[in-house]
């Protein structure tokens, strides 16, 4: 089992602040900053100095996640193998596609030329080229959080707020030092960029030729994005949710809404193309989704006239359409192709909101990991520290209520003008780039709420969400407005005085853990897994074909070029099934069905690991064993209770009983390696 261990002695803008508020009308006490300093010059000035802190602020967020990843591995000190089993469960799968294509000798072999990677590798090891290709997209990342914050409060004080919260709240914004290759870690980075060019698009008053660039950007983002993860369908829907909603609201520009959905759309048919005409993508809701959208916008005229009765019905039979198009649209889809490579997903998210139980053993998988739980409450706690948590809500609250206020005048239109000429003094308008933000970070907690892995997604974003409102001119001054204290001079005070407090409260009291973090020196330990990867290579023919569990075996792939019978790309339903039939190991089935299962996907060799068979992580019901037993119909093991169908298996448990060495497993079976944690068996081959 992988673990690390101490170690041992002797081994060898202001610039937005000058740009002026999109109010209309801005009274002479109120005007900017920029205008008492020099105009232009004082533009210049802050726009330079905003952007040098950005990205300053993401390198040295990209070398302290290197720093650590270094600290807690000693990862320039160990071997090749060790290395590379540091490289957990999938994500080993993921650098071996990347160790495969700089070793291959042409294009075709490799499917990527791999000729420029290897003139920088004369001068960088692949492994550190591929590491620090990922740390170096933490600073991408925290700049295009940095720059969101800018664009929506109009400063970038609120950009090195955010860039601070995300660091200082590092265990819950990113796990990038400790899963280097993960997919979200590439795909993040580009999400937040995506985020920070729709903020900018949705400003009012820009050029045409501002307008193109920025969609280009946005589509640029939203394919990168989609090419590195595959749960980009998922994320997209939720913003084009968000686009739907401010869309009903009249709170964005139609014609800007569509092109969001237009490019959503092609930036997956695009990665569709590149992924060898996936057909997941084909099926997923998004396409149905945005399609539905555009068709409905199409038949239903004159959706934003009349009164607010006239507006509500409009709207009601709107939503209804789309969700109705959306469903057929996307059954038409899977039902002409034949998709069912998402299905386990739909099984997880009944059974996961109590729409009933299930015994698919995939949907099971899902639901028995920690990562696909609720948020725990501690998470909250770890973010109150650093006021974050507190900020957020308060900011989230006001800019709620705004949006409410704003949303009912939309619909009412001019019936209702009077009243809302009363409500003026305590409203604000708020802007689409503002409601954009604040209807996704709703809707993303919601996502992190539900399910703990999706919380990435939500933190890093309630950094800029927060530090935006501390910043903002707009929120200070409603809230000064509302208790009758308002002026220009005392709302530019607070704007700046209370992220500044809140900056020194932060270094005060996390600066010392970090530098304690930083120097803290551990090391990789884990000589059972290395053993077993040494075997293999040295005692084992190239073209031996090996079966075990998922996450060990992408480190089988990654540290020997041996060939699988499963790994962890779990979207393909041949392979989900693949993986139930090879995991048949740890469960109770006599010795001839194991044997004819392994052989049926030409296997060699099987690796049967202690940590599976006698496990103890999870509780009764989410091991590996009871999903087996269960969707075999088979009563669990331990005391407790059983559905009432399930019946005793007539033979033992297979990883138990085969290191007895009885006759009819040894038939079959010869152990060719052990130790403390793995057993390996050849399989015999019958004529």
């Amino acid at each position: 089992m992988t673990t690390v261990r101490q170690r041992r002695v002797g081994k060898g803008t202001e610039a937005a602040e000058d740009q002026p508020s999109e109010e209309k009308n801005v009274k002479p006490d109120g005007k900017i900053l920029s205008d008492h300093t020099g105009g232009k010059l004082w533009n210049i000035l802050s726009i330079t100095v905003g952007g040098i802190v950005a990205i300053s602020l993401g390198l040295l967020t990209s070398v302290y996640v290197a720093t650590l990843h270094e600290n807690d591995l000693w990862f320039s000190n160990i071997k090749e193998v060790e290395r590379e089993i540091s490289f957990r469960t999938e994500c080993g799968l993921y650098y071996s596609y990347y160790k495969q294509m700089i070793q291959a000798a042409s294009i075709q072999q490799g499917i990527v030329n791999c000729k420029y990677s290897c003139v920088l590798q004369q001068y960088l090891e692949p492994v550190y080229f591929y590491i620090y290709t990922l740390f170096g997209l933490q600073a991408v990342y925290v700049i295009a959080l940095y720059v969101t914050s800018w664009l929506l409060s109009g400063t970038w004080l609120s950009g090195l707020l955010a860039a601070c919260w995300y660091i200082t709240n590092r265990v819950d914004t990113t796990r990038v030092e400790f899963t280097i290759p993960l997919r979200e870690n590439w795909a993040l980075p580009f999400f937040a960029v995506q985020i920070a060019a729709i903020t900018y698009l949705l400003r009012t008053h820009l050029q045409p030729v501002q307008e193109r660039l920025t969609l280009m950007a946005v589509f640029i983002a939203t394919f990168l994005f989609s090419l590195t993860w595959q749960f980009n369908q998922f994320m997209m829907l939720i913003q084009a949710l968000t686009l739907f909603i401010l869309d009903c609201f009249d709170m964005l520009p139609t014609a800007k809404v569509m092109w969001l959905y237009i490019i959503q759309i092609s930036g997956l048919l695009l990665v569709c193309v590149l992924q060898f005409f996936n057909s997941m993508i084909l099926g997923s809701l998004l396409i149905s989704f945005n399609a539905s959208v555009l068709i409905a916008r199409t038949i239903q005229k004159n959706l934003k006239k009349g009164g607010l009765l006239n507006r509500l019905g409009k709207l009601i039979l709107h939503v209804l359409l789309v969700l109705c198009l959306t469903l057929l649209i996307n059954k038409f889809i899977k039902k002409i192709l034949n998709l069912e490579s998402d299905e386990h997903i739909f099984k997880f998210l009944k059974a996961k909101f109590g729409f009933g139980a299930t015994r698919d053993f995939d949907a099971n998988l899902y639901l028995c990991e920690e990562a696909f739980g609720l948020l725990p409450l501690n998470t909250f706690s770890r973010l109150s520290d650093t006021l974050l948590f507190y900020i957020y809500v308060f900011v989230l609250f006001l800019m709620a209520v705004a949006a409410v206020i704003v949303a009912f005048r939309n619909l009412s239109g001019s019936n209702q003008v009077q009243f809302m000429e009363k409500m003026e003094e305590c409203t604000i308008t708020l802007k689409p780039d503002a409601a954009y933000n604040l209807i996704h970070t709703v809707l993303f907690g919601c996502l992190a709420l539900s399910t703990m892995r999706m919380k990435y997604l939500w933190t890093s974003h309630m950094c800029v969400f927060a530090s935006f409102g501390l910043c903002s001119t707009e929120v200070w001054k409603l809230i000064l407005k509302c208790i009758h204290l308002y002026t220009s001079q005392r709302t530019r005070v607070i704007k700046y005085s209370i992220p500044i407090i809140t900056l020194l409260y932060i270094s005060y009291k996390f600066w010392p853990g970090i530098m304690d973090e930083l120097s803290e020196l551990r090391e990789f330990y884990d000589p059972d897994t290395v053993e077993l990867m040494n075997w293999i290579k040295s005692n084992t023919p190239n073209t031996a074909v090996f079966a075990g569990s998922m996450q060990l075996l992408a480190g089988v792939k990654l540290c020997t070029g041996r060939t699988l019978t499963n790994h962890p790309h779990y979207e393909d339903k041949n392979l989900r099934e693949r993986t139930k039939q090879i995991y048949q190991i740890y469960a109770k089935r006599s010795p001839e069905d194991v044997y004819r299962i392994l052989r049926s996907f030409g296997t060699d060799y099987v690796i049967l690991e202690d940590s599976i068979c006698y496990e103890r992580r999870h509780s009764r019901g989410c091991r590996l064993r009871d999903l087996l037993d269960i969707a075999n119909g088979h009563i669990m093991d331990g005391l407790g209770e059983n559905e009432p169908d399930l019946k005793p298996s007539l033979y033992p448990r297979f990883c138990e009983e085969i290191k007895k060495n009885l006759p009819p497993y040894t038939i079959h079976f010869t152990r060719v390696f052990q130790n403390k944690t793995f057993h390996v068996y050849k399989l015999a081959k019958h004529k």
